[in-house]
């Protein structure tokens, strides 16, 4: 019924055949049939005193002066009905004290739309004052401040035990940046006690023997490394690392210089590194993979199966592209996702194709993919096509193949393929003249080899 009333509420205001005429003014109509309807339509402020629907038009008059956009207040409001029974001076307290954290209309709606909780006061009046008692303060992003906010309202936190871990994380001389990027990705460390948190860091300090800085780097990267009971994992995972062989020295540099490495399930990296070895390609393909290491040949292999299974392949068909096709470990992950997306949007090939042609990730974009692209989309356009041509056509034939089929029969075409194109520009190797340069010198000749050549000539007769 509430929600009935508010969509009528605002829809008799956007249309003005059905505005109420002001009760205290004479009224006259000739069509008696709108003044039937007007008559019977109830205004909607004769609310009774104890319903709700009567802060109907305080509290969107409110919400509307705050900056919220009039096109989603409808909407807003008749999913939460129950701001209805709040009191409109609370409601503009509330409001008072989101802006006084960030002074901003975006993250005063963002806030807002995220959790509608925070216009309750009692639920927000614990931070009337700000955020005191954490130096510089206000350097805290508004996605930060809005995540913070979420978590204390949702789990009912005392401010006290919120600034206490924002605090202790200032203490370990993480630095703003870091701060927001972890309250950015994981909120929930507000509900972290200190004591939890001093003994993470001590951990990772103690097992990689780095200092503060290269702690601070490791959780700007991977913010998850604070997550619950991340030590027993970390624990599994070294010893992972050392049963493979593989020494603290080269696990520090590799985790500084990549700290998502810690995100590795235990058993993730063994896998990877075995299939690694069972690779059946050119040893100069296998000596390119391994040309960092082992450690960072195994953890690139588990990215490029990550970026496929975000496209939709499961890891076992994953597993299967990178090991039919192990020259997409050297591309990196930013040209596998440029490819995976030209195929899905571009060429309109679902992505389970590439079970059947993982070539395609193989092979260069600009070179291969694109021209070809253009020509079988060219003909295509034209019906010079007899029979469709599929991915596999695309990709398979060599390079001459695919020229002597789809484009030397259209001289148009030659100009899309590029190569084989007859007005194209073949620049020379070498420099002109450079073969007299390697032109061997002839040696004189003297008499005395001469009557040498003779002599034996003469025997030979």
């Amino acid at each position: 019924m509430t929600i009935r009333i508010i969509r009528s509420f605002f829809t008799s205001f956007s249309n003005p055949a059905t505005l109420i005429p002001n009760p205290s003014r004479r009224y006259f109509c000739t069509n008696p049939t709108v003044a039937k309807r007007i008559s019977q339509y109830q205004y909607p402020l004769q609310f009774q005193e104890s319903s709700p629907q009567r802060n109907l038009i305080a509290v969107s008059s409110l919400l509307k002066r705050y900056g919220f956009p009039a096109l989603e207040l409808t909407n807003f409001l008749e999913k939460n009905c129950r701001l209805l029974n709040l009191n409109p001076i609370k409601i503009e307290k509330s409001l008072k004290i989101l802006l006084s954290l960030k002074p901003s209309q975006e993250f005063l709606v963002s806030v807002i739309n995220s959790c509608p909780r925070v216009l309750e006061y009692d639920a927000i009046k614990k931070w009337e004052g700000g955020i005191q008692g954490l130096e510089e303060g206000s350097n805290l992003s508004s996605l930060a401040v809005r995540n913070i906010l979420e978590v204390s309202v949702k789990f009912e936190l005392d401010y006290d035990c919120v600034l206490g871990s924002l605090r202790c994380l200032k203490d370990l001389g993480v630095s703003d940046i870091t701060v927001n990027k972890v309250l950015e990705t994981h909120p929930m460390v507000t509900m972290m006690a200190a004591d939890k948190i001093h003994d993470c860091f001590e951990f990772v300090v103690d097992a990689f023997r780095i200092d503060k800085v290269g702690f601070d780097r490791i959780l700007c990267v991977y913010p998850g490394v604070l997550a619950f009971g991340i030590q027993n994992k970390f624990k599994r995972l070294l010893d992972e690392f050392k049963v493979l062989g593989f020494n603290m020295e080269v696990i520090k540099k590799h985790v500084l210089r990549d700290p998502r490495i810690l995100a590795l399930e235990v058993g993730e990296l063994s896998r990877c590194l075995e299939l690694l070895k069972s690779l059946k390609c050119r040893e100069s393909i296998k000596e390119d993979i391994f040309h960092e290491g082992a450690f960072k040949a195994g953890y690139e292999v588990k990215l490029r199966v990550d970026c496929l299974r975000s496209h939709g392949l499961n890891l076992r068909d994953a597993y299967a592209v990178v090991w039919k096709e192990p020259r997409v470990i050297l591309y990196c992950v930013e040209d596998v996702e440029k490819k995976i997306q030209f195929l899905v949007h571009v060429m309109k090939v679902d992505i389970q194709c590439l079970v059947d042609v993982p070539e395609y990730l193989g092979v260069n974009f600009e070179k291969h993919i694109l021209p070809r692209f253009e020509v079988i989309d060219n003909l295509r356009s034209i019906g010079g096509l007899g029979d469709e041509v599929g991915l596999r056509e695309l990709i398979k034939p060599s390079r001459m193949k695919f020229y002597n089929l789809y484009v030397k029969p259209y001289p148009e075409c030659e100009t899309i393929y590029g190569r084989f194109a007859r007005n194209a520009e073949v620049r020379s190797q070498h420099p002109v003249g450079m073969w007299k340069l390697f032109k061997p010198q002839n040696n004189p000749k003297s008499k005395e080899d001469i009557m040498n050549i003779k002599s034996y000539m003469d025997s030979l007769a």
